[in-house]
């Protein structure tokens, strides 16, 4: 995993220790497999005192006034908080930072914590007159599983139409009105 710094994510690290812990199962040796999963319990309690650790000092310095903000904002250090159960946001806000990381402008309508399903409207037409469909619906996703892994699944909505509003002005001067021409002076 040492080639791919900067790539990795609380997915597919995840995937990794499940696929090797997988492999360790299908080796029939349950000494092997308990150790493994032992091994697996203790790193995580120790990557999250030290992350515990990191949150507590940054919240209460001073000299770090948008460093807590930006360690929220980052999708793996998010992650891993979420992971650990340390990220100090609530559902709602973490959701909210997700969405407002995407490209296209979106709504929140409505999320059930029960299903894990968040449904979203878009925000204007984006300039082509779609709602931005299955690109809008991915790109939620992949943010929302590092920043809001309880997010099921996503449905995006077909946005509000505004009805057209017909603006009513006055003539230019100038111009007839009321189907007379204009009066002129001699």
């Amino acid at each position: 995993m040492s080639g791919t710094r900067g790539t990795v994510t609380a997915e597919t690290a995840g995937r990794l220790v499940e696929e090797i812990l997988d492999r360790l199962a299908g080796s029939g040796d349950r000494t092997v497999c308990e150790a493994a999963e032992e091994l697996v319990r203790v790193l995580m309690e120790f990557y999250g005192a030290g992350l515990a650790r990191v949150l507590d000092l940054v919240e209460h310095d001073p000299e770090a006034a948008g460093a807590l903000d930006a360690l929220l904002g980052d999708e793996l250090v998010a992650s891993l908080l979420v992971l650990h159960g340390l990220h100090p946001e609530d559902s709602r806000a973490r959701i909210a930072r997700a969405l407002g990381g995407l490209s296209q402008p979106v709504e929140n309508a409505g999320f059930d914590p029960a299903t894990g399903v968040l449904r979203l409207r878009p925000i204007g037409s984006g300039g082509c007159g779609c709602g931005g469909g299955a690109g809008l619906e991915q790109a939620a996703r992949d943010t929302l599983a590092c920043f809001a892994p309880e997010v099921a699944s996503v449905q995006v909505e077909d946005p509000v139409r505004e009805p057209v509003l017909l603006q009513i002005g006055s003539a230019p001067p100038g111009a007839p009105t009321g189907g007379r021409p204009p009066a002129t002076t001699r």
